[in-house]
């Protein structure tokens, strides 16, 4: 090889090795919904086929830091937004209803789509985010192609909150959803507004036994728990779903239709994360599988938490992924 075609050669791998790097490269950007300015993250190939990855509480679209780049590297376009009060999203109308039901960040994930024209995508995620991707599914089950759903079947009915168990589980279970007990009156939501990273830490810590996160992971999320409005969506969610705070009047309809639990009719993949406390209540396989009747697999992982993407993020990219392939 002659010095000139040499310097060639090498100017142009050095500049497509530059090219992949910035297709895999996480970019901050954000678009605009009939309600929100969505921030999200983004990854891979503009052409290729998109999957969003939904974060739950408390945490942000960091969860899917080490989730995003084997999905890009496989030619997929990974757009992880940061849900309705985290981040930089913030609401088109500051003095409008602001609240987080499950209709509406269902909705959101559908107009996020609308906003960037996908006609289909994939879906991803845990807590709030895989509560708003099951919706999405369930509502809109022609637009999604697959799903990778953590901790299981998570729809609500918030119609009907007269029964005693409205709050949810056996005493062992209870006494781990103490932070909704706290939420559903005045001295939660002033705590929460006083001490939300301190509060937040410690839902990481017991949550998550298993995981040995550094402080600087933690603060680099944490930012997000700082939007203005934080605080009050995180109340709204937990009161409304037990009755103590109302809905957005053009949810109502959806809200029935999400209460009589509709299944997951895609092709899905279910795990779990075992040393999750919030699902210590065990995997029941039949239930999973009734509601997930077309699920390709179901997996449990030893050693993991809630924080499942963060914990054992190869175990979500790799069930993507494995999605993807069959799911044409």
């Amino acid at each position: 090889m002659g010095m000139h075609t040499r310097r060639q050669f090498l100017k142009y791998a050095g500049a497509t090795a530059a090219i992949t790097r910035n297709l895999l490269a996480q970019a901050t950007k954000s678009i605009s919904t009939p309600i929100l300015n969505i921030a999200y993250e983004e990854s891979g190939p503009a052409q290729g086929f998109p999957v969003i990855l939904l974060h739950g509480f408390p945490d942000d679209a960091h969860a899917f830091d080490d989730v995003a780049p084997p999905l890009a590297k496989a030619g997929y376009r990974v757009l992880v937004p940061y849900l309705r009060g985290y981040g930089a999203t913030r609401f088109i109308d500051p003095k409008g209803f602001k609240g987080a039901e499950q209709a509406a960040i269902g909705q959101d994930v559908v107009d996020f789509a609308d906003a960037l024209s996908l006609p289909r995508f994939a879906v991803s995620g845990y807590d709030w985010g895989g509560r708003a991707a099951q919706v999405a599914t369930a509502l809109h089950p022609d637009r999604v192609r697959a799903g990778v759903y953590c901790s299981g079947y998570s729809i609500q009915n918030t119609v009907d909150t007269s029964s005693p168990t409205a709050l949810m589980g056996a005493p062992a279970q209870l006494k781990e959803l103490w932070y909704q007990w706290y939420f559903n009156n005045e001295r939660g939501r002033e705590g929460l507004a006083a001490n939300r990273r301190e509060i937040c830490k410690f839902l990481w810590h017991t949550w998550s036994p298993d995981w040995k996160f550094s402080d600087e992971t933690y603060n680099r999320t944490a930012l997000s728990f700082e939007n203005p409005d934080f605080v009050d969506l995180v109340i709204h969610s937990y009161r409304h779903r037990v009755g103590n705070a109302p809905g957005e009047t053009r949810f109502l309809e959806i809200e029935k239709t999400l209460a009589k639990r509709p299944k997951i009719t895609v092709p899905s993949i279910v795990l779990y994360g075992a040393s999750d406390p919030l699902a210590r209540g065990g995997v029941n396989t039949a239930q999973v599988r009734t509601m997930f009747p077309k699920m390709v697999d179901l997996q449990v992982y030893n050693g993991v938490g809630h924080f499942l993407p963060r914990e054992k993020p190869e175990a979500i990219s790799s069930a993507m992924l494995k999605l993807l392939a069959q799911a044409q």
